[in-house]
């Protein structure tokens, strides 16, 4: 069972959960692949890295594409552009392709709240740009029509229902009504779905979280002069621990808030299991403290990751009778292309002596989820088997040995240190030999005997 822990000491936002995850090994690949599947404005998404008082951490790039967005986002009676650094978006960074006729792109190293009324409930909210409003029934209805994994709908669903209840309570209306601002434009729905998705890549099953500071003074929004925290976040966080760290601007945002309420089991210290990851994810503004998000991976079972030279893989199985050696050779393709550790299949005789296939797949824990859908998707299976090995493997290197066949590189295996092993990369050696028209087992015994010269052992 794998245990994700947010220690959100610092505070806690979506873009920030987002980002630590992808530090945490969560597949940016999957997690724009699923997002892509839903009726969103075109997008790219991608992590930068950068230093928040000495910790290295993921600061989260978010850019759209689609120009009626931008033409959206115009449309909002904004005093100044939102490339502006409000101290009350602290915790975020997207970097937005909107281009506003006045851009002031600079950043305020001041943390005082400025009173801009950016003509949205809660402008503080993760720094987004409110490219539509829409109706807390039509985010969930969405979400139900997808074809997300199971767990990811229920996830999603959860955070956004907490959002409109709170929303609900505050405006005294039926939280399917509700008219999301800040959480139903697209880089919010972007951040929700985004966080569940990246917990289904990393097959979290528990999640807990350290108590949540919330900040502290007071921010504009549609309503006038508010206090930190504001009160959609306030509200959400009934029942959540808070902790006791004073500092002036919010700290949590709603968003990041209904990650907690809807999806921690518990909160309090850190529990009393193994680390297996660590990961950071950075919000935008710099504070005497690092403003970061720490996702923590424990596992229940100590044999879990890379321990005394050994690591964890997952094996996928099924087995099939009824597709062609094309359709195979694709998958297998497919497969590969997506971060398979390698595929293979094996002839195997199914039900009534019908001859088949067993499908093979070696996979690193966090790509599991996504190569499980694609054997499912691709295939005519109804289920796949999954099971955890761990694996003792070589430390693996790369060197380049000249030859006389030009510059071939070479796969160099080390145990405790000594090389055991080297290997001429195949494809170097395929395209000597063709080029040279000598045999290419005549390459391989002339570039493992310089080899074991030219190699820094």
């Amino acid at each position: 069972m794998k245990h994700l822990y947010l220690d959100c000491l610092y505070g806690i936002s979506g873009d920030m959960t987002l980002s630590a995850l992808i530090d945490l090994g969560a597949d940016i690949e999957y997690i724009a692949e699923h997002l892509r599947s839903m009726p969103i404005d075109p997008f790219s998404l991608n992590v930068k890295q950068v230093d928040k008082r000495g910790i290295s951490a993921k600061l989260l790039d978010l850019r759209f594409e689609d120009a009626e967005a931008v033409e959206q986002s115009h449309s909002h009676d904004h005093e100044h552009s939102h490339s502006h650094d409000h101290s009350h978006s602290h915790d975020h960074e997207h970097s937005h392709s909107h281009s506003h006729s006045h851009s002031h792109d600079h950043e305020h190293s001041h943390n005082h709240d400025h009173p801009h009324d950016h003509g949205h409930e809660h402008a503080h909210d993760d720094g987004h740009h409110s490219h539509s409003h829409r109706k807390a029934s039509t985010i969930l209805q969405m979400i139900e029509d997808s074809e997300l994994p199971p767990r990811v709908k229920q996830r999603s669903l959860a955070v956004f229902r907490v959002i409109a209840e709170a929303e609900g309570k505050i405006h005294g209306m039926d939280p399917k009504e509700v008219h999301f601002h800040e959480v139903g434009a697209m880089d919010s729905i972007i951040d929700i779905l985004g966080v569940c998705l990246a917990l289904e890549s990393l097959d979290i099953d528990q999640i807990s979280a350290a108590p949540v500071p919330t900040g502290h003074g007071k921010i504009m929004i549609a309503h006038g002069l508010y206090p930190v925290p504001a009160p959609a976040t306030a509200e959400i966080l009934t029942g959540v621990p808070l902790a006791d760290f004073h500092v002036r601007g919010e700290l949590t945002t709603p968003t990041g808030a209904a990650f907690l309420k809807a999806l921690a089991d518990e909160y309090g210290h850190m529990p009393a299991k193994t680390m297996t990851k660590i990961g950071y994810g950075a919000g935008k503004k710099n504070f005497d403290h690092p403003n970061v998000l720490r996702a923590v991976l424990f596992s229940d079972d100590k044999s879990n990751g890379k321990i005394e030279g050994r690591e964890e893989i997952d094996i996928l199985e099924c087995q099939l009778d009824d597709m062609t050696g094309e359709n195979l050779g694709y998958l297998m393709e497919k497969l590969l292309a997506k971060g398979s550790l390698d595929v293979y299949f094996t002839p195997v005789t199914m039900k009534k002596s019908r001859p088949g296939n067993l499908i093979t797949v070696l996979a690193k824990p966090e790509h599991s989820r996504m190569l499980e859908e694609i054997l499912l998707r691709e295939t005519s299976t109804f289920g796949i088997r999954r099971s955890s090995w761990s694996r003792k493997i070589l430390d693996r290197e790369f060197q380049v040995v000249k030859t006389e066949f030009g510059d071939i590189r070479v796969k160099i295996g080390k145990l405790d240190g000594n090389v055991i092993k080297i290997s001429p990369e195949y494809e170097d050696a395929k395209n000597a030999s063709i080029q040279s028209d000598i045999p290419l087992w005549d390459v391989y015994s002339t570039v493992n005997r310089l080899a074991k010269e030219q190699v820094k052992m």
